[in-house]
């Protein structure tokens, strides 16, 4: 077995191990944006239905409304939870095609809709399709990626994310300006349906894909592992890959017979990833989001504006945010090999904690230009301890801590958390604002951002450097030493 890095003959080396320790390469990186093409689409239909919402020239009913704003999470939630069996039965590359196939599908039928159910339906097609790509991408990713680089290439998929909430906002100033007097007619049919064009280049583009070494050693599929792990410039004989697939297998097989593939360690390391996305959503990054722009949209705005032109100053106010989420996510990038999951999780969430104070501050105590100043540095500091520390992370960790056999079911159940947490933040948002006032919503976010520090130190392990295997293992470790105690050692007495 050889590597692209080099021909030296590394035969004693197992074919995960050649793939944990090759050098990175350009067609990594185009790899991992491929398969994060669904976290573009997933920021893009995040933002952009609020950006179009008030022109949408249907009777919706209130329900109907909250369905459009928040609704698809659920439909996400679903999709989800769908593609965790099915991309361990049929591959994760079948599965990155669907979604996309899926997405192209509701974004065109949301262009061209006749009424409000069809939108509603097509809103539906959607959030399942972003639903279960966020459940494949970084597991995807994580099964082809060196061990040392497995952080910042899953990564991509938080600032992908980033990109599509920026890119929807610029879209939505761009044909608003460009034909303002169309804004019930044709403008908002545009910047729903402009995102089938990435979700139809995907689909291409995911064909000539290698599918996951990973994957194809667990089904046995030696050949086409060959073929793969040859396309990713790692050179292995079908022989290599048939034993390492029996070590594997006869692991897999010790480890079943003894507790199942369900282990502890592999149950540990679900409820771990499934309470990091819980705290990762209601810790509140939406609100900047959802909420901010109506803040200081109406600061922005002059006194005679019209409801295009406030709205228009609404989407200023949010492309200032998601450009800083885009720009500051490249830090994310640039330590989360060096610095590690843990510090930066729990860099984040104190961040958190502490600027949505400062944003609470300036909502209660301040006005005119005083409060634009500290609310815009507060929610920009808030989103840039989330990019750096805590988004990518939980995407991260969804795909590097469960073994292969169960990887796209356990990731998909966490995205399905991820995906509930944001629908009841969405919901309850203005509900607990109108009870107790935004000031102190923002300080239970802070406090929630407190209990998610102490969680992730309580928690999570340190897992840069190791193989997805070693992660495991270390999972394994943690729920083996739960309740453990040791002895004390017994006096000898002559």
């Amino acid at each position: 077995m050889t590597t692209s890095g080099g021909s030296e003959q590394t035969r004693g080396i197992g074919v995960l191990e050649g793939l944990d320790t090759s050098g990175m390469r350009g067609f990594y990186w185009y790899l991992a944006l491929l398969a994060c093409i669904g976290g573009f689409l997933f920021g893009y239909d995040t933002a952009v239905i609020g950006s179009v919402l008030d022109f949408i020239p249907y009777q919706l009913s209130d329900f109907a409304t909250g369905y459009l704003v928040a609704g698809a999470s659920l439909g996400a939630a679903v999709g989800a939870l769908a593609a965790g069996p099915l991309t361990d039965r049929f591959g994760r590359k079948s599965l990155l095609m669907a979604d996309a196939t899926i997405y192209a599908l509701g974004a065109i039928l949301s262009a061209v809709t006749i009424n409000a159910g069809m939108l509603i339906g097509a809103r539906t097609l959607i959030g399942l399709a972003v639903g279960a790509d966020s459940a494949i991408a970084t597991a995807y990713i994580a099964e082809f990626a060196p061990a040392k680089r497995r952080g910042s290439l899953s990564l991509i998929q938080q600032w992908m994310i980033t990109v599509g909430i920026l890119v929807s906002y610029l879209i939505a100033l761009l044909i608003f300006s460009v034909a303002p007097g169309a804004v019930n007619t044709l403008d908002w049919r545009l910047i729903l349906g402009l995102g089938a064009i990435p979700a139809l280049i995907a689909i291409g583009l995911r064909a000539r894909m290698p599918e996951s070494p990973r994957w194809l050693l667990h089904k046995g599929r030696y050949a086409d592992t060959q073929k793969a792990l040859g396309q990713l410039g790692i050179e292995v004989t079908e022989e290599d890959a048939r034993r390492t697939a029996e070590s594997l297998a006869a692991k897999e097989k010790q480890e079943k017979r003894q507790t199942g593939l369900w282990t502890r360690g592999v149950k540990r390391a679900l409820i771990v990833v499934c309470v990091f996305f819980l705290f990762q959503q209601i810790t509140g990054i939406n609100v900047p989001f959802y909420y901010g722009p109506q803040l200081l949209g109406q600061v922005f705005k002059s006194p005679s504006s019209t409801a295009l032109e406030a709205s228009m100053a609404g989407l200023v106010a949010a492309a200032i945010l998601g450009a800083v989420n885009v720009a500051t996510t490249y830090f994310g990038f640039r330590y989360i090999d060096r610095a590690g999951r843990r510090p930066l999780a729990i860099g984040g969430f104190a961040g958190m904690a502490v600027f949505i104070l400062v944003a609470a501050v300036g909502v209660a105590y301040l006005t005119g230009a005083p409060k634009v100043v500290v609310v815009m540095v507060g929610f920009s500091l808030f989103i840039t301890s989330f990019a750096i520390g805590v988004g990518g992370t939980g995407w991260l960790i969804q795909g590097e801590v469960f073994p292969t056999a169960v990887r796209g079911t356990a990731a998909s159940i966490g995205a399905s958390v991820d995906w509930i947490g944001n629908f009841a933040v969405v919901v309850a948002f203005p509900v607990l604002t109108t009870a107790i006032g935004l000031p102190w919503v923002m300080v239970v976010l802070a406090g929630l951002a407190v209990l998610a520090v102490l969680f992730v130190s309580r928690f999570l392990p340190e897992t840069k450097n190791l193989s997805v295997e070693q992660v495991v293992e270390e999972f394994e470790k943690q729920s083996a030493n739960v309740g453990v105690h040791k002895p004390k050692p017994t006096v000898q007495t002559g």
